[in-house]
């Protein structure tokens, strides 16, 4: 798998909660720090959510330190989907989405994420190991992976809780 192919990870949860109580998770940009190792929090630039907003998130990753990055919200639907691109919607360097599905006694709650087209902090250490792409995508996704996990099962957690 090559960083070109824009790689894309997937995991989901059954929340058992209404989709509003979700939706209010999903949609808050702060929600997902609480959960993953790497993302540390965010501000909105522009008045939130809605499609065109903006927002600056900050991260951390012990292989190459701190650094922020600015997304824009590029579909914003009430209680089905938030999703945002990091940095020019049309070439972002990342897209990342939550998505909602109603289901009997809750919400499939989906976070999905592709990486690419444009280069990001990943391209750094695929450049200087081009060999090696392949491993570093790899483990670049394992990585995202295991936070989105947590950010899905933080926020079953967090809905079900507020019943």
């Amino acid at each position: 798998m090559r960083y070109a192919d824009k790689p894309t990870a997937k995991v989901d949860v059954l929340v058992h909660a209404p989709p509003d109580r979700v939706w209010a998770l999903v949609s808050d940009i702060n929600v997902p720090a609480r959960f993953s190792s790497e993302f540390a929090g965010a501000q909105w630039l522009d008045a939130g959510p809605c499609v065109g907003a903006q927002f600056k998130g900050s991260n951390e990753h012990p292989a190459i330190g701190a650094w922020e990055t600015t997304s824009v919200v590029t579909r914003c639907e009430p209680e089905r989907v938030f999703e945002w691109a990091v940095g020019d919607p049309e070439y972002p360097s990342a897209k990342w989405r939550f998505e909602l599905a109603p289901v009997d006694d809750g919400v499939r709650l989906t976070q999905w994420c592709q990486m690419g087209p444009a280069p990001s902090g990943l391209s750094i250490a695929i450049e200087a190991m081009p060999e090696k792409e392949e491993r570093i995508v790899t483990r670049r996704l394992d990585e995202f992976r295991a936070n989105m996990q947590a950010t899905v099962e933080g926020i079953k957690e967090l809905a079900e809780a507020a019943q």
